[in-house]
Formats: C-alpha cells, structure tokens, sequence
C-alpha cells in the first residue's frame, strides 16, 4: 500500500510541474502531449478509463473517478471527490467544488469557521459541459445532459436535460429526433 502511495505521489507531482504544462492536444503533436499527460494523471486519480483527455492546464484533486472516453477541459479545476461517467466533454475553464466553506456561526467571522463536510459531485455518461461552468458540491448530473456555458449548477440536474443560467435551470429535455 506505501508503494502505491509512494507512486501515486511521484506521478501527481510530475503531472503538476511538467505535463499539465504542455500544450493542448489540438496542436501539431497534440496527441503525444495528450498521452504523457494522461500517462501521470491516470496514475494519480482514484480511478481513470480508457482514452481519457486531462487537457492543458486542468488541475484535480486525487479523490476523483473519471469514464472512459471523458475529458477535463483546458485550464478546468475540480477541487474534492467527483466521479465522472463515460463520454463526457468538458469546455474549457469549468469548476467543480465539493466542498464549501462553514458559515452557520454568527459569532465567529467564517474565515475562522473551517469547511462543511465534503459532499462529492456525481456526473452521468454523455454529458457536455460548455464553457466556464461552475459546479457546487453534491450536485448530481444525470446522464445525456447538456450544460451551457456560464451556468452555475446549484442542484441535481435530471437525465437528458439541457440547463442553463446562474442559478442553472431546465430550460428543455432532450429529445428524439424525428426524420
């Protein structure tokens, strides 16, 4: 178990001061950068699939589980446990939190306060998250969401639903195509 630990370590240390630093996989030789990045990254997370895309600048705690086929975005942050389905699209610059500060007190300034207990993010297979969206913690995305850019995901979103807006809301279900 030490020498796992040990592995784990050296790996997010060298995920986090090399390869998160290369250039993103869109470019000339971005698919040798995408595979030394996911060569550290999937060493360094609790669980990670096939074919995963840990993007240019994205940074994650170790506490996550990530599908095959799914992605981090560019420059993305997902800071405490989330577990990630398969087929998932990640735009740039999203941010998953599963934990927030402590604020009941009214005594105390909440700098002071500490954290509320961390309450994991859960997200289904084939979902696409557009750009710069926020994900607060205990939140549950279901499977064949859409989320759109900008929105700020404060409860649990249904299965095929397309959400938007801060706070995000159902704004349609996706549907069957007829044709």
């Amino acid at each position: 178990m030490l020498i796992k630990k040990i592995k784990r370590a050296i790996c997010r240390n060298l995920y986090y001061h090399f390869a998160r630093k290369l250039p993103a996989a869109d470019g000339g030789r971005g698919n040798v950068y995408k595979k030394i990045r996911y060569f550290f990254a999937s060493r360094s997370v609790k669980n990670c699939g096939e074919n995963v895309n840990f993007e240019h600048g994205s940074r994650f705690d170790s506490d996550i589980s990530i599908g095959n086929n799914s992605g981090i975005g560019i420059n993305c942050l997902i800071a405490g446990a989330a577990v990630i389905g398969n087929n998932v699209m990640m735009g740039p610059e999203c941010i998953f939190y599963s934990r927030n500060h402590a604020h009941d007190r009214m005594d105390i300034p909440m700098n002071e306060q500490g954290f509320e207990p961390e309450r994991p993010i859960t997200v289904g297979d084939d979902v696409w998250f557009g750009a710069r969206v926020i994900v607060l913690p205990g939140v549950r995305i279901g499977s064949g969401c859409i989320v759109g850019a900008g929105a700020v995901v404060t409860k649990d979103v249904p299965n095929y639903a397309i959400v938007g807006g801060n706070p995000a809301k159902v704004l349609r279900m996706r549907t069957e195509q007829k044709g």
